[in-house]
């Protein structure tokens, strides 16, 4: 039997080690790893987390920049914003209870997904990138979720400034 982990999230808490949890993946990229780019439109994005759910996914992650090796250049934030809000705010309108995750190295655009309804921060940069993200995720009450990914897989303007003395 493996220990029981109470891991508490904004609006709920949810109970790790009884089972398995599944986080299923939402791209919205034109690049993505693992799509190519199938769920860039709004409609088809939220069809595709609707199904995640009714698949058995615990929690959809939704990302609106690929951070994979080889991708584009940098995403603006208003541009990742456009690709990833108008999906959180559908799902949350359309399913009520969904747990959401924002996949974002940039405090402001987790700040507004968080605000949307995103109780969950997946963050690639493991707070490296952005200063502002620990305090806004501690702000919101938000999880973390640190993926921390080593510099040389993240794109040159992705990697975390020089550690402050």
């Amino acid at each position: 039997m493996r220990p029981l982990f109470p891991w508490r999230l904004r609006t709920r808490e949810l109970a790790l080690g009884e089972r398995t949890r599944v986080m299923g993946v939402l791209n919205v990229t034109p690049d993505s790893f693992s799509d190519g780019g199938k769920f860039l439109a709004r409609d088809r994005a939220v069809a595709h987390a609707l199904l995640m759910f009714e698949e058995g996914a615990d929690i959809v992650d939704i990302g609106g920049e690929s951070t994979r090796p080889g991708s584009e250049a940098r995403v603006p934030e208003a541009e990742e914003l456009r690709r990833v809000l108008p999906v959180i705010e559908q799902v949350r309108r359309e399913r009520p209870d969904a747990l959401l995750s924002i996949d974002t190295y940039k405090a402001a655009v987790a700040r507004a997904a968080l605000e949307a309804g995103a109780e969950i921060v997946n963050d690639v940069s493991g707070l490296r990138y952005d200063p502002e993200m620990a305090a806004l995720a501690r702000k919101h009450r938000a999880a973390l979720i640190l993926m921390l990914a080593a510099p040389y897989e993240l794109r040159a303007d992705c990697r975390p400034a020089a550690p402050r003395r």
